[in-house]
C-alpha cells in the first residue's frame, strides 16, 4: 500500500510517501512544502494545494494520512493549520483518495510504543523503521513520515478509514 503522510501547516507542510507491504515499510520520497510568510493566506493555500495535487499525481498513493490538530494555546496558529488541513482534504477528495486521520498521541504510540514520546525519539524511530541514512532535516518532514507509518501499522491491524 502506498501512503502519503502529511503534517499540516501553512508555513511548512511536511509530506512523506511510503510503501507498506506486510511487515516492511520503505520511504519512497519525502520533503516539505514551504510558503512565504509575507504572502497572503489564499496564495499560500493555493501553493499547498497545487503542490499536493502534483505529489498525488507523481506518487499515486492509495490513501492520504493526515495528523489531527492539537493546539492548547495559540488559536491563530490552529486556525491557519486548520485552513491548510482543509486544502489537504480537498486535494485528496478531488483525487478520489481515502483520508485517514491520526491524533499526535496515536502517531507517537504507533512509531515508538509510547504515546508521549519526544520529537527526538520519533525522529530516531522513523529513521530506523524506514532505514534512512539520516533523520530528515525538518521536524515537519519527519512527522509526516511518522503519520504515514501510523497509517501503515493501523491498516495492518485492520482499522477502518474515514470515508
Amino acid at each position: 500500500m502506498r501512503i502519503l503522510g502529511v503534517d499540516p501547516g501553512l508555513g511548512r507542510l511536511g509530506w512523506g510517501v511510503i510503501e507498506a507491504e506486510s511487515n516492511k515499510q520503505k520511504a519512497i520520497s519525502y520533503g516539505c512544502i514551504e510558503t512565504p510568510t509575507g504572502m497572503s493566506d489564499e496564495k499560500r493555500l493555493l501553493i499547498i494545494y497545487k503542490a499536493l495535487k502534483e505529489l498525488i499525481k507523481t506518487y499515486q498513493p492509495e490513501v492520504v494520512a493526515v495528523e489531527e490538530l492539537f493546539f492548547s494555546r495559540n488559536v491563530t496558529t490552529a486556525f491557519m493549520v486548520g485552513q491548510a488541513r482543509g486544502v489537504i482534504l480537498l486535494a485528496a477528495a478531488e483525487s478520489g483518495l481515502s483520508v485517514a486521520t491520526h491524533a499526535p498521541s496515536q502517531v507517537k504510540l504507533a512509531v515508538t510504543g509510547y504515546g508521549n514520546a519526544e520529537k527526538k525519539q520519533i525522529a530516531q524511530m522513523v529513521k530506523v523503521i524506514l532505514k534512512l541514512e539520516k533523520i530528515p532535516k525538518l521536524d515537519d518532514t519527519t512527522d509526516a513520515l511518522a503519520v504515514a507509518l501510523a497509517q501503515a501499522f493501523s491498516s495492518k491491524m485492520g482499522l477502518k478509514l474515514k470515508q
